[in-house]
């Protein structure tokens, strides 16, 4: 990934839709720049992601149960970057998720859907380019009876 980043422009390339559009001359100016940490684009994208009907949950099996343990813990808070790797360069950033979908959703679909409100809210957000967004479903969620059932839970 890193090597694609601020590389200029293809000048063949298609151009992005305007809905795309982002104005990264807002991250350096003649009184100073900002630069924006890795995990702010993590929890920007971990957050986005997540507010896609069918994705049921973000992150690998082991590293989703011990983010459910430690949200038990008294004063325990979700991790909102859980499943997400991002890169971020003075002007671009690329995005990898792990993603849990639920039973019965169109996987095509609920990708288009994430990959669209990632980069739509990593580039409203924080004015950087996002080059790519890839995503990785790890799992199918299926509603079952026993989720719900007393004494099967570890609270």
């Amino acid at each position: 990934m890193a090597e694609r980043m601020d590389k200029p422009a293809d000048q063949s390339a298609p151009a992005r839709r305007d809905s795309h559009s982002v104005q990264v001359s807002a991250l350096a100016s003649d009184k100073g720049r900002t630069a924006i940490a890795d995990s702010v684009v993590a929890k920007i994208s971990g957050v986005a992601a997540r507010e896609i009907p069918g994705v049921h949950a973000l992150g690998k099996g082991v590293s989703r149960a011990f983010a459910s343990m430690r949200q038990r813990v008294p004063g325990g808070k979700p991790n909102v970057a859980q499943g997400v790797s991002v890169e971020v360069g003075e002007r671009q950033c690329a995005v990898d998720l792990v993603i849990i979908v639920e039973y019965g959703v169109a996987i095509a679909e609920v990708a288009h859907a994430v990959r669209e409100n990632v980069i739509d809210s990593v580039e409203r957000m924080t004015g950087l380019e996002v080059v790519e967004v890839n995503l990785s479903v790890d799992d199918v969620h299926i509603d079952s009876d026993d989720d719900k059932a007393p004494g099967r839970s570890l609270e």
